[in-house]
């Protein structure tokens, strides 16, 4: 039986808590296991340090990793309309890697970010989703998943924070957070 066949189904890893494009890694890094191509695209971390995580990964052949977009929460961010077209360039590189079949899991990390701070389209989200539908396997991650991306998901998981060293003053450590 051949087990790319089975592939397209979509995931959500939402939340407030820690984890949520390492546990993607960790999917990419079974499916790297298996024998898949993987393609991650990050939206809106720009101008952050690449994590642990994804300067690691990007040493295996049959992965590709590109960035799109700034961080709104940066002070000297690029303008809003700048970092809109960045995101569409993204969401553009992640229809182009369907149609040339260039992966068997696609990982948009942040996308659910992008949306719900109206920086990338849903409607465009939506049909990249169902582009992957039945036949590549779709990951995206962030916080504040919007609902219309949670309903047509096959699997959403909810990362809850219960606590966090921030609140004791303590700020994110590479190696550890990124």
């Amino acid at each position: 039986m051949d087990q790319k066949k089975e592939l397209g189904l979509i995931h959500i890893y939402t939340g407030d808590g820690k984890g949520k494009t390492t546990a993607s890694v960790g999917l990419a890094v079974r499916a790297l296991g298996s024998g898949f191509r993987v393609c991650i695209i990050q939206f809106m971390k720009g101008e952050s340090d690449e994590s642990g995580e994804i300067t690691t990964i990007k040493g295996f052949d049959s992965v590709s990793v590109s960035r799109f977009g700034g961080n709104l929460l940066q002070k000297d961010h690029p303008p809003v309309e700048t970092l809109k077209a960045d995101i569409a360039a993204g969401l553009q590189e992640a229809r182009d890697a369907v149609a040339g079949g260039s992966c068997e899991l696609l990982i948009l990390d942040e996308i659910n970010v992008a949306v719900s701070t109206g920086l990338a389209d849903l409607g465009e989200v939506l049909g990249l989703a169902q582009l992957c539908k039945g036949k590549i396997e779709l990951v995206m991650t962030g916080r504040n998943a919007p609902r219309d991306l949670m309903d047509i998901a096959d699997y959403v998981t909810e990362f809850k924070m219960l606590k966090h060293p921030f609140e004791k003053g303590i700020s994110a450590r590479w190696g550890i957070e990124y």
